[in-house]
């Protein structure tokens, strides 16, 4: 199959690809993907764990049932989780562990055939690529000049892709019937919540292991036309920005997306997407972080995310000791300053002054004391307290970051 990537099929067109998928080679390799990025029981309530303690028989019968052509998934259990910085919720779609790895197989074998193609300013979940890669392309155009950006959102978009449409752009390049009949399959896969149930008439399931996929697959065109306009889009599954010289460029370029949209039954944002000057107060947010003058920092939304996990980890009422409970703190910090280490100097101080003081209210609780740590407290537990005690410093973090930087400039 790699060969036949590098050389080419006949009229680009794959016919025979269902035999990859269910080769107990591929069903393997797809299982311990699963088995890595564990995750919760489906409709059938069954773990990774449990999955794995018959893993043998369950992939034997799984690849049985996919040459046969006699598999059939079973519904997504629908599990809603909170949006970061926002009181809504979001539905995400758990498949059973069985399907997961039939899907991660399916993907295994389709998604060398569409990635290929894909445009290079498509950063969203593609093998080597991320959001740093994304960030630092953005910070290239905007160093360029590019500093007037549409800043696009797709309304819904993983919701409301239309299946028949999806599928003829998959059909583009395959054309075997029973994995085209498999992708069918997952899109319309019932979803259970609760006791309800129901099938989906449009997009693809939130949490599937082939959403990501399909979801770009099916935005190549506009990546495509977009870049044979001249327009320079960086995007991230559903999360996109045109950076362009100049308002009117950027004006045409918004136009252009709109008519990209509607051709494929899309609509824009009304109220999150704009045309804005990134060297104006009030810049735009993508993947995290927030650019405005040649600046970046965390949104507040990226801010918020991490002061909810810093919270979970420091209640007033906790009975761990303060060493236990620093211990759990600085994987979230460490993780969070990986991301967002670029950020402007000035936004690591306060964050870790607001740490400092979710912990010294802690230690003013366990002396009797109610309320947050503050005043005398920064005597009695100054900042070197907590260093001593091994707490993660952002500031610090920054500066070593910089320094290093700085070394290797030279």
């Amino acid at each position: 199959m790699l060969t036949a990537l590098e050389e080419g099929v006949k009229g680009g067109v794959w016919f025979s690809l269902i035999d990859k998928v269910h080769s107990a080679r591929t069903l393997r390799t797809a299982w311990n993907e699963v088995a890595i990025r564990k995750g919760a029981g489906g409709v059938d309530r069954q773990t990774v764990e449990q999955f794995g303690t018959q893993a043998d028989q369950h992939l034997m019968h799984l690849e049985e049932t996919l040459r046969a052509g006699t598999y059939v998934p079973q519904p997504v259990r629908r599990r809603w989780i909170e949006k970061a910085g926002s009181a809504e919720k979001r539905p995400l779609g758990i498949p059973t562990v069985r399907d997961r790895v039939a899907q991660t197989a399916l993907r295994m074998v389709v998604e060398p055939i569409f990635e290929r193609e894909f445009h290079p300013h498509s950063y969203g979940f593609r093998p080597g690529r991320g959001c740093k890669d994304a960030l630092r392309e953005v910070e290239r155009l905007l160093g360029e000049g590019a500093t007037w950006v549409v800043d696009a959102d797709i309304k819904s978009y993983f919701d409301t892709i239309p299946h028949a449409e999806l599928m003829a752009e998959v059909r583009k390049r395959i054309r075997d019937g029973r994995v085209l009949k498999l992708i069918e399959a997952y899109l319309s896969q019932g979803v259970m919540d609760g006791l309800a149930q129901w099938t989906p008439e449009a997009g693809t399931p939130q949490g599937a292991v082939i959403s990501p996929l399909l979801a770009n697959i099916y935005l190549h065109p506009v990546d495509m036309g977009m870049a044979e306009a001249g327009y320079e889009m960086v995007r991230y599954a559903d999360d996109l920005v045109i950076l362009c010289r100049s308002e009117a460029q950027a004006r045409q370029a918004l136009a252009e997306l709109e008519k990209w949209m509607s051709q494929l039954g899309l609509q824009l944002h009304p109220v999150k997407t704009r045309v804005v000057d990134a060297q104006a107060p009030g810049g735009f947010d993508f993947l995290g972080y927030h650019f405005e003058q040649g600046k970046r920092w965390p949104r507040e939304k990226s801010k918020r995310k991490l002061k909810d996990k810093v919270r979970s980890l420091t209640k007033r009422s906790s009975g761990r000791s303060l060493t236990m409970i620093i211990v759990g703190l600085n994987p979230v910090l460490r993780g969070w300053f990986g991301y967002f280490k670029h950020s402007r100097s000035r936004t690591f101080p306060t964050l870790d002054g607001w740490v400092r003081m979710r912990l010294r209210s802690i230690l003013r609780r366990r002396r009797g004391r109610r309320g947050r740590g503050r005043g005398a407290d920064h005597q009695r537990w100054p900042n070197a307290y907590f260093r001593e005690r091994g707490l993660y410093s952002l500031t610090t973090a920054h500066l070593l970051a910089c320094q290093s930087l700085r070394l290797g400039q030279r």
